[in-house]
């Protein structure tokens, strides 16, 4: 069975194919099977795979398929090959099941959209390019994966290119990951030129054999991977792509920023622990950048109106968690956030999405209100989805993952007790924005016309999300409360040589005093929120309109003005020198060699006259110049 892992990635690229070149021609009956069914297939096989894994393992815990040699010259010899383990069945489960749960979604959502069959083919090609990506084996593989990203988020941000904004929103994107994808193609060709291999299983051994702890290389080597990383995952500093790219579909934000693209980093840094264990540095950079990120994030997201962006947001501050886990060496507890995390904010987009639907494309949270009774369905799985996003305790998948790196931020090797305390402040911010939004958009007078409800391939994936964004997280529970590590089992085959995070309690009962801490933190953001956006929007309001207020509310909004700062160090002195330059003066080098080249041709072209004598002419002159030549040598 686990010798049908190549045809994970095939199917969907499949479905590409054809859309690309028949969806023209095809009802949209067959274009939403043929997108939504490739997708689904993919995630059948991954089912079937991950049942072979689990129950028959084989060898080391880890399959290694190869299926042809890409390029040989010479000692170079880089392989279409793929390499499953615990780490890559769990992306490769995430990718494909609710990559299929948004394509049923597309079905209607994007029902009436004339693009019908681009929407689908850009989809596919996107969940194939994330395939490639968890489950290549070397780095020439990963590299096209990581890329194929890229461009699939800039063709699906842009999807609605009519709109001048759309574009721009994509071309900040592509630009923006293109300075995180420079820096890691730096470090690609470091470790390769270094350790010289391609294979990531060998490179991480050749990496802890040769370089050994506290390798300055090693250190060089991390960071390049972390500037990616950052890139991809939208995180300090190179966070600002991602709320603008809520200008694509609905189901584009879903897929981006819950199964695909921005867990590329987590992904990568993952991967590479054992190069990130050798430096305590890198370790440390990851955790700080992610502590920064989620702090930075939560304060922005709110105060935003745009329903979308305040979860653009949201996921911003959680991949900050998980990055968080990374530094402080959590593998397992920041894989269990990703896992609950692709449920709970598939589900928040996709829910999002239905209630965009219903008003008539209408974004803008404070347009919204009373939708509880006139949505009975899209409330309650957003209830649940945003229960689990501000991890109300026992209740959800969402309290444990993110519990799970709280005690880790404080308890593990690598933690401390500031960066538990930015983690918790976090998280109280997390539950106050996200309570925030559900009150302001659910509850209170309705401001707009339900203008239609949604049907069932829009209900279904919601109820299937709900339910996985309640239940998923009881596959890990602490020691506490059951002791249940079944996920941390599993993960721990794929991170033997890092080993787990140590974790070492200050006083028995350590444990429970700050699970007890990050219950509160998150009921209480749930009552500051009722209390401000609910029960007395009064005060919210004088609050935001002191100068002070005023003033941060506008920061926030902005992004604590990246933006802006990056507009005036790099966009405008780049387009002051493209004016000055208009000309181009590398191409003028060029221009003048064109320009000498045709001057040449002029002259001689002078010398064609037509006229038979003047050619036997010249041809009698040349016989007598190269004779003499010959003759006084």
């Amino acid at each position: 069975m686990l010798n049908l892992l190549w045809t994970i990635p095939v199917f969907p690229f499949l479905g590409f194919l054809i859309l690309l070149f028949f969806g023209e021609r095809l009802p949209r009956k067959i274009l939403a099977l043929v997108g939504a069914g490739s997708v689904g297939v993919s995630a059948a096989v991954t089912s079937l795979v991950a049942y072979a894994f689990i129950t028959n393992p084989p060898e080391g815990h880890a399959f290694h398929q190869v299926l042809w040699t890409w390029i040989s010259v010479g000692d170079f010899h880089p392989q279409i090959a793929f390499y499953l383990d615990a780490l890559a069945l769990v992306m490769a489960g995430v990718v494909t099941g609710v990559g299929f749960l948004i394509h049923v979604y597309s079905i209607e959502y994007m029902g009436t959209d004339k693009d019908f069959a681009r929407f689908f083919a850009c989809m596919n090609l996107f969940v194939f390019a994330m395939l490639v990506l968890v489950l290549a084996d070397n780095l020439l593989l990963l590299y096209i994966g990581w890329e194929g990203v890229g461009l699939c988020s800039y063709l699906l941000i842009g999807f609605w290119y009519r709109e001048p904004a759309n574009c721009t929103a994509a071309q900040k994107a592509f630009i923006v990951t293109r300075v995180g994808d420079t820096v890691m193609a730096i470090g690609f060709f470091l470790l390769v030129v270094q350790l010289g291999t391609l294979d990531v299983q060998g490179l991480m051994e050749r990496a802890q054999s040769e370089w050994g702890p506290a390798s300055g290389m090693a250190t060089l080597a991390a960071l390049l991977l972390l500037g990616g990383a950052v890139g991809k995952s939208g995180q300090l500093p190179l966070q600002t792509w991602l709320p603008d790219a809520m200008a694509g579909p609905t189901p584009v934000s879903a897929l981006i920023h819950a199964a695909t693209m921005v867990t590329a980093g987590v992904y990568l840094i993952a991967r590479t622990h054992v190069l990130f264990e050798l430096s305590s540095t890198a370790m440390m950079a990851v955790a700080v950048v992610g502590c920064l990120t989620l702090l930075l994030a939560g304060f922005s997201a709110l105060v935003q109106t745009d329903i979308k962006r305040v979860l653009a947001y949201s996921t911003i501050s959680q991949i900050g968690y998980m990055f968080l886990a990374l530094g402080v060496g959590a593998w397992s507890a920041a894989m269990f956030h990703f896992m609950t995390h692709a449920f709970f904010k598939a589900l928040l987009f996709l829910a999002a999405g239905g209630v965009i639907h219903a008003l008539h494309d209408e974004q803008n949270m404070f347009k919204m209100g009373g939708l509880w009774k006139q949505l009975p369905v899209v409330f309650w799985t957003f209830l649940i989805g945003s229960a689990a996003l501000a991890g109300i305790p026992l209740i959800d998948a969402g309290f444990y993952s993110k519990d799970a790196i709280l005690w880790a931020a404080y308890s593990s090797e690598h933690g401390s007790f500031l960066l538990w305390l930015g983690a918790w402040i976090g998280a109280i911010m997390t539950s106050i924005y996200t309570f925030r939004m559900v009150f302001i958009s659910f509850f209170g007078e309705a401001k707009n016309h339900v203008h239609h409800k949604p049907g069932l391939t829009i209900l279904i994936p919601l109820i299937i999300l709900a339910a996985l964004s309640l239940v998923a997280g009881f596959i890990e529970l602490p020691h506490n409360m059951g002791h249940i590590q079944m996920f941390s089992h599993f993960m721990g085959t794929a991170f033997e040589s890092a080993g787990e995070h140590a974790q070492t309690m200050a006083e028995p009962g350590g444990e429970a005093m700050f699970q007890i801490l990050a219950g509160v933190g998150s009921l209480a953001g749930v009552l500051i929120a009722w209390w401000f956006f609910l029960k007395n929007p009064a005060s919210a309001d004088s609050l935001a309109s002191t100068p002070t207020g005023s003033r941060l509310h506008h920061f926030w909004k902005s992004g604590w003005g990246f933006d802006a700062f990056y507009d005036k160090v790099f966009v405008q002195p780049f387009r002051w020198i493209s004016e000055v330059n208009k000309a181009d003066i590398v191409d003028g080098f060029y221009s003048a060699i064109a320009g000498a080249t045709q001057l040449t041709h002029s002259v001689l072209s002078l010398t064609q006259t037509g006229r038979v004598r003047w050619y036997a002419a010249w041809v009698t002159v040349g016989s007598v110049m190269i004779l003499g030549a010959l003759l006084f040598k």
